[in-house]
């Protein structure tokens, strides 16, 4: 991977379909595919260096969105937007200063809006009108912290959201790096305010490199390209011309018991691709490696790459050889839509040798999305030569978990709640203990009940909702342990990211959400216990090491993972920047075993029986 931009040669498109699509898109005040996509530039420290430690500086900068807009303001690591691609070698350890250089006030405007009969949804049109300034936003001081998302590290290095640092300041954390090639990400998570730090411009992504990843000779060098997806909306000014200044406005759905505003988590108009608005790519008509991305706040994104002439979906050219964890088995043909949603990273190959000469475009299919357009590639027409071979086998020291052939684990179980229990307005974040039936009120305030598939039902009583309730989860070090997050429903798919491991997916199960489940808002408890109601399919993207799983509606999605290599105090949470700042989000502590033997109170609930998912 280069520091380039990729042929800055501009064609126009040539079909009634493209016109229409970049008309609309135009209507918007930007025109797509005008300008190139940039490449972050690559910082390899080597080994040297990399013990000896790095400096990386936040700075305030000023960037291009699009050749059409005036210059954005954005905070930025090491003054590029997104930043740096840092690339080490497993066990190759690297400590880094992240030092906090940054001045002015934020860069983002918050705002609110609500719908208006008849007319666009808000949030699909740039600009604040009618929207109510969120207060405070403006005053924000360059609070921030670093988190190495997927990093194996210990939890005094993890970037923990309260120990953010003000200008001058440098947090100071060591990556041991030793993990299986893969691509983690780095992104500010301060407490409260993770939304706008992420909106202002701090995230990157994190290589890492290894012997089996070298021994499949893959895309190299230029053919190998980041692509980090990220969505944003614009302010304008007096006369409704773009400002270029960051907007996160978002829409109002009603108001909590304190009167104050209940917002959905922010989606916007402009589709970035490396910080740039809608960009196209020259590439050459050979093998491709793409390191996918998804930065956005809260948008997944739903991915097909198609002819721009005919919209006609590409088939047999798109292949996914790794998932956030690193390499998959084999690689897997994508002919249909590819999933994103925040915080995922997917390894893709494309074979554009089988399509030169073509212009293609990558689009999002997400329902409702008014401006589908993510970038252009421009395939040439001569086809230079190429040895790369898709190799039939991707990783062989993978091994793939069931429910049949796991190590003995832990249970937990992880309740997402609709907005409203308690009166928040808010999803909410429960962690369970299984108790006894006779131990609580049934129907009762934290009471949920599962019928799993062999029809015993289980009885669980919340045991910590918010953030700073005491903590719950204490975990042996070197254990095994099942997670499983079950979505009542009521407020969409749930992105959930444990820190420190990987784990895999051992099944989603199928129970009733909202608004058929028996769980009552008011009460705050399910009335009737959760009926099974059988398996849903696991994708086979979602099959490999992952650290971010989508949790639908409706589901109870188990996950197993080993807590080693590090120890500390970590966090989970959803990773819908919204939802996390508004309160989805819990820590737990990984202690060595011998030490938990004299811990003064050893939370119940944690360690049991399955309740449901095999």
């Amino acid at each position: 991977m280069t520091d380039t931009t990729i042929n800055p040669a501009r064609t126009p498109a040539d079909d009634e379909g493209a016109e229409r699509t970049e008309k609309r898109e135009a209507a918007a005040g930007l025109t797509p595919f005008t300008d190139a996509l940039r490449v972050p530039p690559v910082l390899r420290p080597g080994r040297k260096r990399a013990r000896r430690g790095i400096d990386i500086e936040l700075k305030t900068t000023w960037v291009r969105l699009h050749s059409q807009l005036p210059p954005t303001k954005v905070w930025a690591y090491a003054g590029h937007f997104p930043g740096p691609t840092i690339e080490v070698r497993r066990g190759e350890r690297l400590r880094v200063a992240w030092v906090n250089r940054l001045t002015g006030s934020h860069p983002v405007t918050a705002a609110e809006a609500a719908p208006v009969p008849g007319a666009p949804l808000p949030t699909e049109v740039a600009g604040r009108s009618g929207a109510t300034l969120v207060e405070g936003v403006d005053r924000l001081p360059a609070w921030v912290v670093t988190h190495l998302h997927g990093a194996v590290t210990g939890g005094g290095n993890d970037g923990w959201s309260e120990n953010a640092v003000a200008h001058g300041d440098a947090q100071l954390s060591e990556y041991p790096n030793d993990h299986r090639a893969a691509a983690w990400w780095y992104h500010d998570h301060a407490m409260d305010i993770t939304r706008w730090n992420v909106f202002a411009g701090l995230a990157g992504m994190y290589l890492i490199r290894d012997e089996e990843e070298d021994a499949l000779q893959l895309p190299s060098g230029e053919r190998e390209i980041p692509l980090i997806l990220q969505d944003r909306n614009l302010d304008t000014d007096e006369d409704g011309r773009l400002t270029g200044r960051l907007l996160h406005k978002t829409l109002v759905v009603g108001t909590d018991p304190q009167g104050k505003n209940v917002a959905l988590p922010f989606s916007g108009p402009y589709t970035l691709v490396n910080g740039t608005i809608w960009p196209y790519a020259d590439v050459d008509a050979r093998w491709y490696r793409f390191r996918l991305l998804n930065a956005a706040n809260a948008r997944t994104f739903t991915l097909r790459l198609v002819d721009d002439k005919t919209g006609a979906q590409i088939t047999g050219a798109v292949h996914q050889i790794g998932s956030d964890g690193g390499l998959l088995p084999r690689p897997l043909t994508v002919d249909g839509g590819l999933s994103v949603a925040p915080a995922e990273r997917m390894d893709l190959l494309i074979d554009f040798g089988r399509l030169r000469g073509r212009t293609l475009r990558l689009i999002n299919d997400e329902p409702g999305v008014r401006c589908p357009q993510v970038m252009q590639f421009r395939v040439g027409k001569e086809k230079p030569a190429d040895p790369f071979v898709l190799p039939a086998v991707l990783s062989s020291s993978f091994e793939r978990l069931t429910h049949d052939n796991v190590p003995s684990h832990q249970h937990r179980l992880v309740v997402l709640t609709p907005p409203g229990p308690l009166g928040n307005g808010h999803p909410e974040m429960w962690e369970m203990q299984e108790v006894e039936p006779d131990a609580v009120p049934i129907p009762g305030d934290g009471v949920i009940q599962v019928k799993g598939a062999g029809g015993t039902v289980r009885t669980y009583r919340r045991g910590a909702r918010m953030f700073d309730d005491a903590l719950g989860f204490l975990v042996r070090y070197g254990d095994w342990e099942q997670w499983s997050f079950l979505n009542l429903g009521g407020a969409g798919m749930h992105p959930m990211h444990i820190h420190l491991i990987d784990f895999q997916v051992l099944s989603r199960d199928i129970y009733p959400a909202d608004p058929q489940s028996p769980f009552d808002k008011e009460l705050g408890g399910t009335l009737a216990p959760l009926e099974y109601g059988g398996r849903a399919p696991i994708a086979p993207g979602d099959q490999g090491w992952k650290d971010v799983i989508q949790v639908p509606p409706g589901q109870m999605v188990n996950v197993i993972g080993q807590f080693r290599g590090a120890r500390g105090r970590f966090m989970y949470h959803c990773h819908l920047l919204e939802h996390e700042d508004m309160g989805m989000m819990r820590p737990f502590a990984v202690m060595p075993p011998e030490v938990l033997a004299f811990h003064h109170h050893r939370p119940g609930g944690g360690h049991g029986h399955d309740h449901g998912a095999h």
